[in-house]
């Protein structure tokens, strides 16, 4: 098959189609075989429903969106083009390839045989639009300007949040004094802080998967192997491990209220053993788990060895009005 006739037949299905999809022999007669002056980027993916590949639907959904933005963008050529390998149509590809999981996203240049830059890291970058047209820009230099298809749940949130402010200021219009509540304030700070640091803007950066199952023993992992990246579970996880240790600031404002307030003295020494003993100590318990469950090496517990028997050796004094508490760790 001449060149020509290659560009003309990828041409033809592209127009129809931004994601074109091969079979064994034609990945073998338009991907493999020579003469080729083209790219092509092959997502080698299970889409059928009993494959159970939830990512590999995510990731489709999203090669769709960068396909697309080619395809209808003012910079298209055939200098490159997009396909898809599924395993129930091209099963004798992945066996040529020694693949075994899916989704995989792959560089086939122009010249030559894909170099080990030429297979995307999905583990590391995710599979979001924006990053697979980075690493094509890298891989191909061919710029794509990623257009997603307008979601309007955001400008309906907004819309719903200013109507609630609105029927608010509507209802106590002449007492805004809830405006000025700094107890209120401080709540909505601690929120935003603790989904920051819980990796929710990394996630919506990067696009990562929410978990991942493993092809061979169907088992699904929440929490990600390596310390450069993270699944979504692993977010709603730490965030969820963080609000427990709110209960350590919790405590502290609980101490607070115990000294000042009007109970009798012993009452006061029973809640404050209560709340240091139990969410403080739940609180940093429930830290330290995760925290060597993530890691998941056996550096983690030597470190933890070594801070432990540190903190053995810390005597914690907490002063508070009238009721002197004395905590060891």
């Amino acid at each position: 098959m001449v060149l020509s006739e290659k560009v003309s037949q990828l041409m033809e299905w592209t127009s129809k189609r931004s994601v074109i999809r091969m079979n064994g022999d034609k990945f073998r007669r338009l991907v493999k075989a020579p003469p080729r002056n083209y790219s092509v980027i092959v997502m080698f993916t299970a889409l059928q429903p009993h494959r159970q590949c939830v990512v590999c639907k995510q990731a489709d959904e999203e090669y769709q969106i960068l396909a697309n933005s080619w395809r209808y963008s003012s910079a298209f050529t055939n200098k490159i083009f997009f396909a898809m390998v599924d395993f129930d149509e091209g099963s004798d590809v992945f066996q040529m390839l020694n693949m075994n999981s899916a989704p995989t996203f792959i560089n086939f240049p122009a010249k030559g045989k894909p170099k080990r830059g030429d297979t995307y890291e999905l583990q590391v970058r995710g599979f979001a639009a924006e990053q697979l047209a980075r690493w094509v820009a890298d891989r191909t230099d061919v710029n794509i300007r990623v257009i997603r298809p307008p979601n309007y749940a955001g400008p309906l949130m907004l819309g719903l949040l200013l109507a609630v402010i609105g029927g608010l200021v509507y209802l106590r219009g002449s007492n805004l004094d809830f405006l000025y509540n700094k107890t209120g304030w401080a709540f909505a700070a601690l929120c935003f802080v603790l989904a920051m640091t819980s990796g929710q803007m990394w996630n919506h950066i990067r696009g990562p998967p929410y978990a991942h199952k493993n092809p061979h023993t169907g088992q699904v992992s929440y929490i990600h192997g390596s310390s450069q990246a993270q699944f979504v579970a692993e977010t709603h996880i730490v965030l969820l491990f963080m609000s427990t240790d709110g209960g350590v600031t919790l405590g502290m404002v609980l101490l607070h209220e115990a000294a000042t307030s009007d109970m009798d003295v012993g009452k006061r020494k029973m809640q404050n053993a209560f709340v240091n003993c139990d969410i403080f100590g739940e609180s940093c318990h429930l830290t330290v788990v995760l925290f060597c469950i993530s890691c998941s090496h056996v550096h983690c517990w030597h470190w933890l060895g070594g801070v432990l028997f540190q903190l053995a050796t810390v005597c914690l004094q907490v002063k508070i009005p009238r009721i002197p508490i004395q905590v060891l760790l």
